[in-house]
């Protein structure tokens, strides 16, 4: 189940309008911005959900490298460049510090299996992504750590609203988005890298329950 995201080098780099997330300290407060918040580790029940790192760009080379999951990536080369992702992976803790984009390696019993993150990080909004290998597809994974990071999104980084989208011939995305609570906005023609012509692109909003 994929997204209609994928590596590609960082090009987001305005300025950073965000919300303000509260946390206590032993005898004072203090305020963070989200360009301060700490990188992490999440579980659920089946996965682990780390904070990528540089050393994660192998894996996502070799599994982007099966066509079935790239010509689900809007902007992802194939076959793939293996120095693009690494470029790409290099920039995630840069990424993270300035509160621009949280990417996260979806993990099962220690093996890399997908990525899933909210990036494209701005005033209030974030915008949801995820890819994983063929072997795991249709084992629930996508929505397990997407529920995982759509909480992160609303309860710790502090997001009014995440947007997402998925290529039109991409059913099984769209199924995870409804179950994840994201309602139909519209459907667009945009460019897809992968494919090297435009496509359909089915988008949805799922607003903070919170800030509504």
């Amino acid at each position: 189940m994929l997204l209609l995201k994928a590596a590609t080098v960082a090009r987001h780099h305005g300025q950073v309008i965000s919300p303000m997330v509260q946390r206590r300290c032993a005898g004072s407060c203090d305020t963070m911005t989200i360009s301060s918040m700490p990188r992490r580790q999440l579980t659920t029940s089946r996965l682990v959900l780390r904070p990528t790192s540089a050393a994660d760009a192998d894996r996502a080379f070799d599994i982007q490298s099966d066509w079935a999951v790239t010509r689900m990536l809007s902007m992802a080369s194939f076959p793939p460049d293996r120095d693009e992702i690494g470029r790409w992976f290099a920039d995630h803790r840069r990424e993270w510090a300035a509160g621009e984009a949280f990417r996260f390696a979806v993990e099962r019993g220690g093996r890399f299996i997908g990525l899933v993150d909210v990036d494209e990080v701005r005033g209030g909004d974030g915008e949801l992504g995820y890819w994983y290998e063929q072997p795991v597809w249709g084992q629930g994974y996508a929505f397990e750590a997407a529920k995982a990071i759509v909480r992160f999104a609303f309860d710790e980084v502090g997001l009014s609203r995440l947007r997402s989208g998925h290529a039109a011939d991409n059913a099984a995305s769209g199924k995870v988005l409804l179950k994840l609570g994201f309602q139909p906005l519209d459907t667009v023609q945009r460019r897809s890298r992968s494919r090297g012509e435009d496509i359909m692109q089915c988008r949805y909003v799922l607003a903070n329950p919170a800030r509504s």
